[in-house]
């Protein structure tokens, strides 16, 4: 093991049951994810963080930091193009809390009212899209795979363009990352023009980031019912959220869908066994929380029991009423979260 305890590890306080982990190895400091600053991290050779922090050239030029693991599916918070010129390692969580963001889809189709039988477009069909799109086929939705990079690389067979599915989908949900340039880039993808090429009176989910969608156009689709329901867990500029669309959407969320028991554990997992692994520490390299049951996801639960059982597990309708309530709370109501445990 490369002896560390001297080397300063800076941890977002608000990552779950990593106190305590780092301790015997590194000087360990934790602090709030969007109060790390140049200064904090000027001595720090590795940063364990969340989205709230944005790791570029403004935060890490001339710092000693070595590596970046985000507890996130998500990167986009990180220029990884300044990571690789400067030799930083990068590592995020990929795939660690899919089935907590399937479970709240989920959860919102049972309290809008929709049924197998049903199009959805499944828009972005990595590790969340593909988890979900599965489980839907599998209750008996009919499902559009809509992935220009992955059809353009595996072939077309399986998927079909964004124009095509919006037109003729029930419900649109996303699960796109955040990318602002290139040919298939998703940065502000749903506009005025992929609006008003949707279905009428479709229902539209967005649970990937808040800046694929241009929040205008969301407001116009939705008060000339066009799109007749919107589950809203992502925000353009949040925690500053606005609150037009917050009255307007049928389910507002706090940025917490992929929020359960299992996924927080799996993403933490991730990012200290890739530190372990980094820096030599072997007892950390199969590391998991104490008290947290992985969930077997291929057993797959009936689409009746799924809608019997899910107000025992996760009530959506409460996490809506608390952000509309107080939409000033954002950033309290998602750090204090109380996580829910995940059934299928």
């Amino acid at each position: 093991m490369i002896l560390l305890m001297a080397a300063k590890m800076l941890i977002d306080g608000n990552i779950p049951f990593i106190k305590g982990v780092f301790e015997p190895y590194f000087n360990v400091e934790y602090m709030p994810g969007a109060e790390i600053t140049r200064q904090n991290a000027a001595d720090a050779e590795v940063l364990v963080i969340r989205t709230r922090t944005k790791c570029d050239a403004g935060l890490l030029d001339g710092s000693r930091v070595g590596m970046i693991a985000t507890a996130t599916i998500g990167f986009d918070h990180i220029d990884t193009r300044y990571c690789r010129e400067k030799v930083i390692t990068v590592q995020r969580a990929a795939g660690c809390n899919a089935y907590g963001v399937v479970q709240y889809v989920t959860a919102a189709l049972v309290h809008l009212g929709i049924r197998p039988g049903a199009r959805i477009a499944v828009v972005g069909v990595g590790s969340v899209g593909g988890a979900l799109a599965g489980k839907l086929e599998a209750w008996g939705f009919e499902v559009l795979r809509v992935d220009p990079p992955r059809s353009l690389d595996e072939g077309a067979s399986g998927f079909v363009s964004l124009e095509e599915a919006v037109a003729v989908a029930d419900v649109v949900t996303l699960h796109v990352p955040l990318t602002s340039s290139g040919s298939h880039k998703t940065a502000a993808m749903a506009d005025d023009a992929l609006f008003g090429a949707m279905k009428k009176g479709a229902m539209f989910i967005n649970s990937s980031r808040g800046e694929v969608v241009v929040t205008e156009a969301l407001k116009k689709a939705i008060a000339s019912q066009k799109v007749s329901g919107a589950v809203i867990d992502v925000w353009e500029g949040e925690p500053d959220i606005d609150r037009e669309l917050l009255s307007m959407a049928a389910i507002a969320t706090p940025h917490i869908a992929g929020y359960s028991m299992q996924g927080k554990a799996a993403g933490t997992s991730m990012v200290v066994r890739a530190v372990a692994e980094r820096y030599g520490i072997e007892r950390l390299r199969k590391w998991w929380p104490e008290g947290v049951n992985p969930i077997d996801h291929s057993v797959a639960p009936s689409w009746e029991q799924v809608c019997h059982n899910m107000s025992l597990h996760y009530d959506i309708a409460g996490d809506s009423m608390a952000l509309k309530s107080a939409p000033e709370n954002f950033e309290r109501l998602r750090n204090d979260y109380r996580y829910r445990e995940e059934f299928f």
